[in-house]
């Protein structure tokens, strides 16, 4: 099932969300995730992108594989990161909450990783680059925190106005835990 995304300005987008066990239907909540992305043409969703206040994201590449990207899609379930590496690097993010806003974002080029997989099996994993930047990225959204949250005083100030609108044209969509 299609979920709609929710937009900049709705409450949900700022909560922590819960860890994700398994009697909670994990795999139909992944299904209906990753379709969700498909269809808005993302390379990441967070549960609460979706209304759902549960600890699951979806990475997923290949939209980008015109851009010589190895597709790669993972079900992240129960995130961790156990180590950020020391090396950062700039990149222009954006966010399907976010329409329309793409800003250069300082993350860690490297990450280690704890997580559970689309079989609820534990997986730990050193990832680089652009998959470490989504899972920085999607990990944020678990925890209520924005990719615009991280650019400078200035950088917000510039975006303010688009942000305003963002909020004006939304629906709310909320689903409690």
């Amino acid at each position: 099932m299609i979920l709609p995304i929710i937009k900049y300005g709705s409450p949900i987008l700022r909560e922590k969300a819960f860890a994700v066990d398994p009697g909670d239907y994990y795999i139909a909540m992944a299904q209906n995730i990753l379709q969700s992305l498909k269809n808005a043409g993302g390379i990441g969703l967070a549960g609460p992108q979706v209304g759902l206040l549960k600890n699951i994201f979806i990475i997923d590449t290949t939209p980008m594989k015109e851009e010589g990207i190895i597709p790669i899609e993972k079900v992240i379930f129960n995130p961790e990161i156990v180590h950020y590496g020391d090396d950062e690097v700039y990149y222009k993010e954006g966010c399907l909450s976010i329409p329309g806003i793409n800003e250069d974002v300082s993350r860690a080029k490297k990450i280690e990783v704890r997580y559970r997989n689309e079989n609820f099996e534990v997986r730990e994993e050193v990832l680089d680059g652009l998959v470490a930047r989504i899972f920085q990225h999607e990990y944020d959204h678990l925890q209520g925190i924005l990719f615009i949250d991280k650019l400078s005083s200035i950088r917000k100030k510039l975006i303010r106005s688009k942000l305003r609108e963002i909020i004006k044209t939304q629906k709310y969509h909320y689903t409690s835990k």
